[in-house]
């Protein structure tokens, strides 16, 4: 189970590395383990004021990426899946509501460069 994190966890590196161009992309907290129930906040904030969304995948263990939202501005939301996100504080948060195992997974957010 550790080397397939490992692998993903370098792709989503490189997917940052890539979106972001010059651009600083933070994602906290960068590993969570929580217990079936508890709800859950993944932030994101980045550095570049003129970008134009910010889209939140989600990666299960051994397959490609899926694509939870892109976001412009305000919020969108799906069953206990909610995204926000402010361009004027440059951050995102994505939320998840009672906790199940089905969403163990990585999280990743990606701002599109202007």
């Amino acid at each position: 189970m550790e080397k397939p994190l490992r692998t993903s966890l370098v792709i989503m590196w490189l997917l940052l590395k890539w979106v972001s161009c010059q651009q600083k992309v933070d994602q906290n907290p960068p590993f969570l383990s929580v217990q079936e129930g508890e709800n859950i906040t993944i932030n994101c904030s980045y550095s570049d004021q003129n970008s134009q969304g910010l889209q939140w995948f989600r990666q299960d263990p051994g397959k490609g990426l899926t694509l939870l939202f892109y976001l412009a501005s305000g919020s969108k939301g799906e069953g206990r899946i909610k995204s926000t996100l402010s361009r004027n504080d440059r951050h995102s948060s994505l939320h998840i509501t009672a906790s199940q195992p089905g969403d163990s997974a990585i999280y990743l957010c990606a701002v599109d460069a202007q």
